[in-house]
């Protein structure tokens, strides 16, 4: 009998403690869940083991963190501002005292004049980098109706040819062919849009010069720092974008002919660009999304009040620009976004070409430059709003559909740090390139939660370097450069992303996209 008793106690006992842990729990998830509501969590999504990721001694927050407030994101500063913030729009030159202004032509970026090496503790073992193209044609979808001048580009060849790695292989030699645009002088069809011997969009001779300048720039840094004599030691990939191998031909050079310490590998034939099925690309990205592609449709649509506001206080300004150009005013690709007016004009100010006037004759009206720098600082507010400004959403977007890539990132840096803990003191791949577009920087950017978004521009470039600390092995630090200088994120994990511990950058990336992406299908509604 007093074993049963006891028995009865005993499991009184557990009973009265379970229920005091619910109570515990309870209590604890309520504190959460009102957090995750108040910071508008992305974590509130993946509440089962995710809000939170445990590292060595840190726990990484996945909640979504507002941009700092700025006239960027502010549309009543953006609709009574005048000019473009000090910005350059109209020139790839920034003047070396104002190094890292914002240069819509050719973004700053890592540079030996401004390179902030760290202390001697630290040794760079790898490095990724992301960078949007260099300077272009416009999209032939970015057109006016009629344009008012043609655009040549009678100084660059796109060259269209395949060549035997063997040089066995028949056949046994290959003439480099590339395409010359011409018209028909007997076509009962005139071209529409875009005319001239450009394509659209390619890379101009200018374009190119700002890549070549810029791959020199990066080796003469990552160069001696990583000792990149090795040509296995460095990767470029590219996107299915034919633009983006344009300018990967002239930024790799600069890795192979150097004579700056250490020697770099002496220039080959060819170089190979890894490139991913189109179907499948992490880099652009091209891999099916819907559930991102449903947000980010969501944030632009009329439901959103704040997009809303911004189309109707533009509204003027597009009629104004409807007038000169001839756009139809219920052309949906025009009037939906600021992306369309914003490519055309930018595109002709970055190559000097004149503003566009109305082919009506008499009398002949003009976009202004006051109209086009609105038009600059609405694209701004813009890519602020769908990337940033506009809520939980921009990070769950931008998770799911960049998500491969950054788990790709992730394994990279894992394999970094592997390979150099190995004791063989060498890591194979130490230089990783990624040649991509203002879709993929602007992702990056958004899941970083960057403290202040913009456009990234021509050449914009985002740079992961991995560190490991001499006097402390298996001690690894990631420093993230945007423009050239230290990123600062809004999230407070990772605020100024200057020496991060890796297991907390790693904590972040997997708890948001998961360990070898396993996450994003789910993420992506698949």
């Amino acid at each position: 009998m007093a074993a049963y008793s006891f028995g009865i106690l005993t499991c009184l006992s557990a009973i009265v403690l379970a229920a005091l842990a619910v109570v515990m729990f309870l209590h604890d998830f309520k504190h959460q869940f009102c957090a995750m509501l108040h910071h508008g969590s992305y974590a509130l999504l993946t509440f089962a083991g995710a809000a939170s990721t445990q590292t060595t001694s840190n726990k990484v927050d996945l909640s979504w963190y507002p941009p700092k407030q700025t006239q960027i994101n502010n549309l009543t500063a953006v609709m009574a501002g005048e000019g473009t913030y000090g910005w350059i729009y109209n020139s790839s030159e920034t003047p070396d005292d104002r190094y890292g202004t914002y240069n819509w032509c050719n973004m700053p970026h890592v540079r030996k004049q401004e390179y902030v090496i760290p202390s001697s503790e630290y040794n760079l073992i790898y490095v990724e980098l992301i960078h949007r193209h260099h300077k272009r044609t416009p999209y032939s979808s970015n057109s006016f109706p009629v344009e008012p001048y043609p655009w040549n580009c009678d100084d660059v060849a796109i060259f269209h040819h395949s060549q035997p790695l063997n040089s066995t292989s028949t056949p046994p030699s290959i003439i480099p062919a590339y395409w010359k645009l011409y018209s028909s002088p007997i076509s009962p069809f005139a071209p529409q849009g875009w005319t001239g011997t450009c394509q659209f969009p390619q890379i101009t001779l200018a374009g190119l010069s700002d890549s070549h300048r810029h791959g020199s720039d990066l080796f003469s840094v990552y160069g001696p720092l990583l000792s990149l004599s090795d040509p296995g030691s460095i990767q470029f990939r590219v996107t299915t974008n034919p633009i983006t191998t344009q300018v990967a031909g002239a930024v790799l050079p600069n890795f192979f002919t150097s004579s700056s310490p250490p020697p770099s590998p002496s220039l080959p034939s060819y170089a190979p660009l890894l490139v991913q099925q189109p179907q499948l690309d992490s880099l652009e990205p091209k891999y099916a999304c819907p559930l991102s592609s449903s947000l980010f449709s969501s944030l632009q649509s009329p439901s959103n009040t704040r997009w809303q506001s911004h189309l109707s206080a533009a509204a003027p300004l597009f009629r104004s620009l409807d007038s000169v150009s001839g756009v139809p005013a219920g052309d949906k690709g025009f009037h939906a976004s600021m992306d369309h007016y914003y490519d055309n004009l930018s595109a002709r100010q970055c190559h000097g070409l004149p503003s566009p006037c109305s082919l009506a004759e008499p009398p002949s009206s003009c976009i202004t430059q006051a109209q086009t720098d609105l038009v600059y600082r609405l694209g701004q507010w813009e890519y602020d709003h769908v990337y940033r400004s506009g809520g939980p959403d921009t990070l769950r977007a931008s998770s799911a559909s960049m998500g491969v890539w950054f788990a790709e990132l992730a394994e990279n840096l894992r394999g970094a740090a592997a390979a150099a803990n190995t004791g063989e003191g060498e890591v194979k791949v130490k230089y990783r390139h990624n040649i991509a577009h203002d879709g993929s920087l602007s992702r990056v950017l958004s899941v970083l939660q960057v403290d202040e978004m913009v456009w990234p521009g021509m050449g914009a470039e985002v740079v992961f370097e991995l560190y490991e600390k001499i006097n402390n092995p298996e001690s690894y630090f990631v420093r993230v450069l945007w423009g050239g200088r230290v990123l600062r994120s809004s999230n407070p994990s990772l605020g100024v992303m200057d020496m991060v511990d890796l297991d907390l950058v790693l904590g972040y990336f997997d708890g948001l996209v998961g360990e070898k992406a396993e996450k994003v299908k789910g993420l992506c509604g698949l």
